[in-house]
Parts: C-alpha cells; structure tokens; sequence
C-alpha cells in the first residue's frame, strides 16, 4: 500500500528534502530568515505584527476550545506593559479526553499528511512572525531583535529540524513489504506484510519563561507529526506566545479537515498544578520539560506511564588556558555573560582560570587582569542604557533578582550588577551582569545554578586543575555548553577529552561572533541527554523515534 500524497506534502515536499538534506550534512542552512528587516519582511510586516499583537492585548484571547468554561488571566511583562490577556481555561479530563477522540483520524492519515499539514502550520507562523515575536518579547523579557530571531525564525528552524528527523525515523521502512520462503518441494511461502506507525497517544509540552516557543517548538512538532495529539501547558508568566501558536495549528488543521483538538492550549489558574496533574494522567504518553532540576526530576520520578524528555538546569564552564586574542577573547565573553542578562540555559556561569595567569598576545596576565578584561568588556555593552538593553533584554521574574542580592553576600566583587532605566519601558526590570571573584574550593556556591546575569571567575591550581573541575560539576550537576581557551593543541585535546567523558557539547576559542550561548538548527545539537542537565538532545533520531511504534499485521497472499 503506497501512501497518497497530500496536496499540503506536495507544496512543502521542497522544503522538507532540503530539511532532510541539512540534517543528514550538519551544515549551515536556515529556512526563515533571522533579520527582521523591511527588505526581507516587507514595508509594513512590523507594523503589522505589532498591530495584531496589541489587538490581543487587553481581553479574552480568540481561542475556541472544548471544554473551556472560565479564563484565567497569570502573565506578567518583565518590561511593565500591562497584558491583560484571559485564556480559555479547561480540565485535564476534558484536554485529554478531546485530544484523545481526536487521535484516530491523525494517526490514520499518514506520515505525508501529517507532515504537511505541519510544514503548514510553519508556514503560518511564519507569515505571522512579527506578531510572535512581540508576544515572546513582552513575555520573556527578550529585547524585540532577540525575540525576533531565537522566538521567530530559530524557533521555526528547529520545529522543521524536529519535523525532518522525524519524518526521516517514520519512513526509514516501507509501509508493505512482500515476504516469500521457499518451503521445500511445495509452493513457497508467500505473505504481505503491512507496517504500521502508531503514535504513543496523548503528548504534553510544559513550555518556560524565558524561551515559550523555542524550547516548546521540537517536543510539539515531533509529537504531532508523529501522530500523537498535543496539549500546550505553557508557563504562567508566557502564555501568549503559546496561545498564538496553538490558534494557528488549530486554524490549518480544522482546515486541512483534522480535528483543531490534536493542538490545544492548557492555562493554568493560579496553585492550579495542572501540569503535575496532566503529567501523571493515565491518557499523557508523552511529556516534553523545559525549566527547573527539581520539576524536571519529579516529572522523570513520577510521570511513569510517559516517556518524558527533559532540559533541565546546569553549570556551564569555561576554561582559560590562554589565547592569541586576548581582546577577541574578553569581548566574546562579555557579549556572552550580556546577551538577554544571562538567562539563557546555555550561558556560561563558571569561568576556570589558573590563579598565577595565563600567556596571551598582550603578555602574560594575571588572574586580576584576565577577570578585569571581561568586566570591561560587560562594562563596555552595558555602559550606554539605551544600546545596553537591546542586549540585555529585561529580567524574567522576581527569582532572578533575588539570586542578585544573594549573591552579593559571597566571594569577592569583580563587577556589580547596576539597575538600568529602560528608555522606552519605564516600568522594565532592567539589572547589568555581576561577576564575583570564588576559589577553587567555594564548592558550595559555584556548585549550583545561578541562573541570570551572575557569573564566577574561579581561580585553580592549574588549566588541569581546572578540567577537572569541569568533569566534576558537569559530571554530578550536569551542563549544556562547555568553552575553552588555549593556544596550545594538547590542553585543546584534553579538553574536548573531559567533553566527551562527561557528555557536553564544547567550543574552543571562540573570539568572534559565535558565541558559546547560541546554536544552530541543522548544525548544533542542544544538549546531548549525555549529563544531568538534559536526558534528550534537540534534534537527533532518538528525540523523535520513541515518539512513535511500529506496528505490523500479516497476511497470506
């Protein structure tokens, strides 16, 4: 039995052969272009989104949902914008019993079907880009260019990357096979063998603050174009984003003639804990986490009858050998510990550095003057309010300047964190990078996460020394990224050694405009599921192909 192709595989089969051909080749390609410029975008593209965002602003969100009896209203804008947005409120029973009538019909259409329809649902997102992005800026406290490219384009592209590797892992077999066996002097044996792919059943998406549609994108789109009806949970404070994806899923499938309920958005009220109660429904196969060690560790430990994938927190490291750029190096790193005020799951936190200094263009440096290059380099970025906060973005939640003034209390101050006027949001909780001097044994601060614009420069014994630190706190607390600095090929071999040993993903003397926070779709895996900050890797087959089981039936021809 040959699959027939569906009218949406067919407009967006171009798109995915050249997806499937960028995963397979881990080379640059990007299918939405990152620049939210008019010469891309079109003349009045901002505008627009802008328009129709601020149309949402303020009332009840256009979202028809089974089930939906109250809204609840949870979001808060980093930046004071006051939202005021109600979402369709409904019960767990009543999500997945919806999402479960609405499984057959889905699963039945096929792996082509399905993936066009989400090609499509990409493609409308796509149109609507602008309008995403504000709703990822005034939520996550992103500046609006960063909420353009990591909550609009680079979303899209790891949605697609999730979609190709899926499709990759559901047709790698046939869908008929015909099996014959000689048997002795008689007829041969003769059956044809059809394979089924069978979706796990019900899959849940808990999405973050700090990125809705970034870390929510891979788990949503590999669940729903490998059969399986999808409930949103998004967080509390970044609800919109969310909400805007779900509408316009819901709008292509009910146009496509599937049920909108394969894609539905789950608010939560306040003390709620719907996400702890859809986690653990007995219809919940599936669960996709982005946020916090001891939620995503709970989920693990108690959503037993879901396979669960999880990105959790982490210590992200950085060693300092020595380098042939010392001002490329400081700049890199300053733009690092800057960008969105460190509230990136990939931002470093812990910067090793010998204590007697290292060997660099400029001379030898000592520990002193390699920390005040980086301070300098934050200072710089930061020292101008109304270029700094189109870096910096603004803070996420009240967690995060609590973990400020903490942390003012430990080690020693290399540069302070300052509150920033924003210029076009009065009402923005603006905070510049801290970064404190520890040693080697302040295990007992530099040992957990502190998530947002706080990092430690941690004088060692040696550049071994400081691996080994690196293979210890990755190694028990788990990390994302890992960098380092060296001229020297053998320190270089023996850190991608401790990288590999320990499961995370290194750069090495990045001192131009890669920098170790930000990853490539189609090129970079995030996170590896080899160390305690995440048990999956965005994107890779083992991401998408449990998602999904085959089932056979046979018959005699």
């Amino acid at each position: 039995m040959t699959e027939t192709p569906h009218p949406l595989y067919d407009r967006h089969a171009e798109t995915l052969d050249r997806a499937l051909t960028a995963i397979s080749q881990r080379g640059y390609w990007s299918a939405y272009p990152e620049s939210p410029s008019p010469r891309v975008y079109g003349e009045t593209a901002a505008d627009d989104g802008k328009a129709a965002f601020e149309a949402y602003l303020g009332r009840d969100f256009p979202l028809d949902q089974a089930g939906a009896g109250s809204t609840v209203q949870t979001e808060v804008s980093p930046f004071g914008v006051d939202l005021g947005v109600g979402y369709p409120h409904a019960s767990a029973d009543h999500l997945t019993a919806a999402a479960t009538t609405a499984l057959p019909s889905w699963r039945d259409a096929g792996p082509q079907a399905r993936v066009g329809v989400c090609l499509e649902i990409l493609d409308r997102l796509h149109r609507n880009v602008f309008e995403l992005a504000n709703a990822v800026q005034f939520t996550s406290g992103q500046a609006f260019v960063m909420a353009f490219q990591a909550g609009g384009a680079h979303a899209l592209d790891r949605a697609l990357e999730a979609l190709a590797y899926a499709y990759a892992e559901m047709t790698r077999h046939p869908g008929t096979a015909g099996w014959e066996k000689a048997a002795g002097k008689g007829d041969p044996l003769r059956m044809t063998k059809t394979f089924h792919v069978v979706p796990r059943g019900v899959a849940l998406v808990i999405g973050c603050n700090t990125f809705p549609t970034w870390n929510s994108y891979p788990g949503l789109f590999a669940s729903l174009v490998t059969g399986n009806p999808v409930i949103v949970k998004p967080h509390p404070r970044a609800v919109l984003p969310l909400a805007i994806t779900v509408r316009y899923a819901r709008q292509v499938l009910a146009e496509a003639g599937f049920d909108p309920n394969l894609v539905q958005l789950a608010p939560e009220a306040p003390g709620e804990k719907l996400a702890s109660t859809l986690a653990q429904h007995p219809a919940v196969r599936i669960v996709d986490f982005t946020g916090s060690s001891e939620y995503g560790d709970w989920l693990e430990a108690n959503a037993r009858q879901a396979q669960v994938y999880t990105e959790k927190a982490g210590l992200n490291a950085v060693v300092i050998d020595s380098t042939d750029d010392f001002g490329g190096m400081c700049r890199n790193l300053g733009f690092t510990l800057t960008l969105y005020s460190g509230q990136m799951c990939t931002t470093s936190q812990n910067i090793l550095i010998p204590r007697d200094g290292i060997e660099t263009d400029q001379g030898h440096k000592s520990f002193a003057e390699v920390a005040a290059g980086i301070a300098a380099a934050v200072g710089k970025l930061t020292a101008d309010p109304a270029r700094s906060v189109e870096l910096t973005g603004a803070i996420v939640n009240d967690g995060v300047l609590e973990r400020l003034d903490e942390v003012t209390k430990v080690g020693e101050s290399v540069l302070e964190s300052r509150t920033v006027t924003h210029p076009a949001f009065p009402g923005a909780v603006v905070r510049t990078p801290t970064i404190v001097r520890l040693h080697a044994d302040d295990t007992a601060t530099y040992t957990r996460e502190w998530f947002g614009p706080i990092s430690f420069v941690i004088g060692t014994d040696s550049t071994e020394h400081s691996l080994e630190l690196l293979r210890t706190t990755v190694g028990e607390q788990g990390a994302l990224t890992a960098a380092v600095y060296s001229t020297e090929d053998a320190v270089l071999d023996a850190a991608e050694a401790a990288a590999v040993e320990v499961g995370v993903h290194l750069s090495a003397n990045l001192t131009g405009s890669v920098f170790v926070n930000q990853s490539a779709a189609f090129s970079d895996f995030h996170g590896s599921g080899a160390n305690p900050a995440a048990n999956a890797a965005l994107t890779d087959g083992a991401y998408v192909a449990n998602r999904f089981r085959i089932v056979q039936s046979r018959r005699h021809v």
